[in-house]
């Protein structure tokens, strides 16, 4: 579970040609609510125009059956969002999916990701005359597609995210068409699924299961996948540059039930488990993870080291990520309110605390505290990822590198801080083999950047 400072991806969900395209969308969200919980919206589309529903909170907060019959009444193509801030203020203004009217029509844009020259372009863009009214990098996008407006949808996106560089995953309605485009690099997730006769879209493919639908397959980095009418069409949109998708979807992001690059989530992160195990052994009574991403690994922890697993820590389920509050104080008192030791099974054990990651190690710290004012004689900390030292720039927004607590100190330094009686990271090399999925973007751990970005570490 990391630690305040990281915010989280946003989630995206689009079907076309479906009757209750609405109501599906809507289902899909809930699916993906793990990647965003500032705001959520929905933009349906059928033959009498468009219908949009915008909201700041839950899914279950901003959508009510009035407003989803609404949605749905005569309505068979629909995009929906759920957000966290990565780049501009959360903030009504910028819930998504966005909705602008240009000379060619109405279009809606849901985007997941990070443009990192958005500034750079905007900057450009309102110096020719452009009025923006959010602070989205989305919106970056709308303005240059409204440019080529001459031009058909299809191909004004292509032109227009030619322009741009960063990961995204990015679906649009235009007229009566669904599109989706992946970044060149394939950064961030985006899956093909079918329900009879519709096809689907989606962040990750838990929302396929979410909406009765099967998986097909993950869109190629730089496709671009159409559907009108006609059926499903696939156009090399952008040229595929270097394989580098998020490594942290399977470490913390993705739900555990999703496939990505072909693999279970929950069962890599056990095999993450299992390596942390035969690398960093030590005597102990008990297992016990941090709910609900980091289970999956403790659990392959308790297994390979033959040493039970234990409950030791309960989650307040009606209690969000603690991360993606917007504010530090938020964060900390989110943490005291989330989670809760199981007194009775720590109480005088030597424990091994499996989590996915530290970034700050304001987190790691009080959960190390709770587990000693809960009888813990030892705690043993054990993280199935590298030290966290790189910010990251394409969707998951950490703070400056200065903040990043392995970035400044090193592993005693950090275990002292967090006061455990030892601490130990998954190496790189053994996060590449347990994830088995080459091509992954490691920028977080090694600087690496698959993309330049200004003032950033390496790029390669």
């Amino acid at each position: 579970m990391p630690d305040g400072g990281l915010k989280d991806h946003c989630g995206v969900f689009g079907i076309a040609f479906h009757p209750e395209a609405a109501g599906i969308t809507h289902h899909a969200l809930y699916a993906l609510q793990h990647r965003g919980q500032e705001s959520a919206g929905i933009v349906a589309s059928g033959e009498g125009g468009l219908e949009v529903h915008k909201g700041m909170g839950l899914v279950a907060d901003v959508f009510d059956r009035s407003t989803l019959a609404r949605l749905g009444q005569g309505t068979d193509l629909a995009v929906g969002h759920v957000r966290y801030s990565t780049y501009g203020a959360s903030a009504l203004a910028n819930a998504q999916p966005l909705l602008v009217r240009y000379r060619s029509g109405p279009l809606a844009l849901a985007h997941n990701g990070n443009l990192v020259n958005a500034a750079a372009v905007r900057e450009e863009l309102e110096g020719e005359g452009s009025i923006f009214q959010t602070s989205l990098d989305t919106e970056v996008v709308a303005h240059l597609v409204a440019r080529l407006s001459d031009d058909g949808p299809e191909e004004a996106l292509a032109a227009s995210l030619a322009r741009v560089r960063g990961g995204y995953a990015l679906l649009a309605l235009a007229g009566r068409k669904l599109i989706g485009v992946r970044d060149p690099n394939g950064i961030r997730p985006l899956a093909l699924g079918r329900l009879g006769d519709a096809y689907l879209l989606a962040s990750e493919s838990c929302a396929f299961d979410a909406a009765g639908a099967e998986f097909v397959r993950e869109v190629e980095p730089g496709e671009m996948v159409v559907v009108d009418r006609h059926g499903l069409r696939s156009t090399p949109a952008l040229p595929p540059g270097r394989p580098a998708f998020c490594v942290f979807e399977f470490i913390y992001i993705a739900r555990p039930d999703s496939d990505l690059q072909g693999m279970n989530v929950h069962a890599v992160r056990k095999e993450l488990g299992r390596r942390l195990a035969r690398n960093y052994p030590v005597e102990a009574d008990i297992v016990t993870g941090v709910p609900d991403s980091s289970i999956s690994a403790a659990s392959g922890y308790a297994e390979e080291a033959r040493i039970p697993y234990e409950m030791g820590l309960v989650k307040n389920r009606y209690i969000g990520r603690t991360f993606i509050q917007p504010h530090q104080e938020a964060r900390d008192l989110g943490v005291t309110l989330k989670l809760n030791p199981l007194r009775k099974v720590i109480d005088g054990q030597r424990v091994v605390l499996v989590d996915d990651s530290i970034v700050r190690g304001t987190t790691s710290r009080h959960i190390v505290r709770l587990l000693r004012e809960a009888g813990a004689r030892e705690v043993h900390l054990r993280i199935a990822s590298p030290p966290y030292r790189w910010p990251c720039y394409f969707g998951i927004d950490t703070s400056s590198r200065g903040e990043l607590v392995a970035a400044v100190r090193d592993g005693e330094e950090v275990r002292r801080l967090v006061g455990a009686d030892s601490l130990k990271h998954l190496s790189l090399e053994e996060l590449v083999a347990g994830t088995g999925a080459g091509g992954c973007c490691l920028a977080c751990f090694n600087g690496d950047y698959p993309v330049p970005v200004e003032g950033g570490g390496r790029l390669g």
